[in-house]
């Protein structure tokens, strides 16, 4: 474990010594803060027209089908596009500038090797979202929203980035070009995007199986404040496949 330890804080060391982690952050949270109060300032226009017209209910009008689900669904598009960009150093820069060869002849594994930059890909997202939890904050002292649908939705958020990152480490194991990292994690992200389109007009077994493989249809469940543990097991085994797949290319650039 000291060994992940040591490698997971070389790769967040090296990102917050350069601007990537600060551009990153703050343009994460930049975004959201503009998703958030566009959506916000909505709402209240939407619920001081209706609130004026005599007999009208304006019971159905919450912040969260308003606010708080645009905002996730939002801010996981934009992670599908940040975490490539992110990822795409973790092994393709140690591929260009030839130390891939100093990790392989210190004394750590494989598995530790890809556990650790990993867990760095992993600590980078977290800030992200824990940085725009300021939002839900501010519904929460100034509005009435529903807390188990925030957590659960960001409890998605959270295990769609840590997903994300784990795609984002396989495809920059593949290569020592960074270009070509984040496109082809950025290729494989969108296909799990619009992977369950077809499944209206297909067949119910066609149908059950792309709406499995879509990491956004499990996210969906989890934004509408259901917590089930099917899609809890579908994140679980969807990183660890990637981590799995991962080891196997590090594993074989060593032999190389």
């Amino acid at each position: 474990m000291r060994n992940v330890l040591a490698i997971a804080w070389r790769d967040i060391r090296s990102v917050f010594v350069s601007p990537i982690a600060y551009v990153v952050l703050t343009g994460f949270v930049l975004l959201g803060g503009w998703f958030f109060f566009n959506m916000l300032g909505q709402f209240n226009r939407t619920l001081a027209m209706y609130s004026g017209i005599q007999g009208y209910d304006t019971t159905w009008m919450n912040l969260n089908d308003a606010v708080v689900s645009p905002l996730l669904h939002n801010l996981s598009i934009v992670l599908l596009i940040v975490v490539p960009m992110t990822t795409m150093r973790s092994f393709a820069e140690e591929r260009s500038n030839t130390t891939y060869e100093l990790l392989f002849t210190s004394p750590v594994r494989v598995t530790e090797i890809v556990l650790g930059k990993f867990l760095a890909g992993v600590t980078l997202v977290t800030m992200m979202i824990g940085m725009t939890l300021i939002f839900p904050g501010i519904l929460w002292v100034y509005g009435n929203p529903e807390m188990g649908l925030i957590v659960s939705g960001y409890l998605g958020l959270y295990l769609l980035a840590i997903a994300y990152v784990s795609v984002g480490n396989f495809t920059s194991a593949l290569t020592s070009n960074q270009i070509i990292a984040a496109m082809s994690s950025l290729v494989i992200l969108l296909l799990l995007l619009v992977i369950s389109w077809p499944a209206e007009s297909a067949g119910p077994t066609v149908k059950a199986v792309l709406v499995h493989l879509s990491a956004v249809d499990h996210f969906n469940t989890m934004a509408r404040g259901v917590i089930d543990t099917r899609d809890l097991v579908y994140f679980a085994t969807f990183t660890a496949t990637f981590l799995f797949l991962t080891h196997r290319a590090v594993e074989s650039a060593r032999w190389k």
